[in-house]
């Protein structure tokens, strides 16, 4: 009989740390997290390395994540969709661009606030986009001495 108890209470121990783990799992992630953002989108030329689940940072600390990203084929741009905290107030001349973390880290959409006293309503548009930079296009530029056709 007292080895029935002691199954019965490692398998409860064990769901337990298994639930531990999906709800931290979904904290992380961002999928708990329903109605305590909104959304804002952005059209860019190049997303290279951001895709659905990307931090949306200011001034390096997540304020949301991607949460859409498609190709409009009418401008051949890429229409992105993220979530910002709604604690966070974004001036509507604020940018965003696609950053990278380093040499080898992975990108990240960062907004640069503007100075403006009005704010990003839910579901507004961000007009002053910057994509991201190829690190291959750069080291290209670098070794050919910056002579791709252009001659001066």
């Amino acid at each position: 009989m007292t080895e029935n108890t002691t199954e019965v209470l490692v398998g409860g121990a064990v769901l337990a740390v298994a639930l531990g783990f999906l709800v931290y799992a979904g904290q992380a992630t961002g999928f708990s997290r329903g109605s305590d953002s909104y959304p804002l989108t952005a059209s860019f030329r190049s997303i290279e390395g951001v895709a659905v689940g990307t931090d949306v940072r200011l001034a390096g600390v997540k304020i949301g994540t991607v949460t859409g990203v498609s190709l409009n084929p009418e401008t051949f741009r890429a229409d992105t969709t993220f979530s910002v905290a709604k604690d966070v107030e974004i001036p509507d001349d604020s940018a965003v661009v696609v950053s990278s973390e380093g040499l080898l880290g992975g990108n990240f959409v960062e907004i640069s606030p503007g100075g403006s006293p009005f704010y990003f309503e839910p579901g507004d548009e961000v007009l002053d986009t910057q994509g991201a930079v190829s690190l291959i296009s750069l080291l290209l530029k670098f070794v050919s001495g910056g002579e791709n056709g252009s001659e001066q």
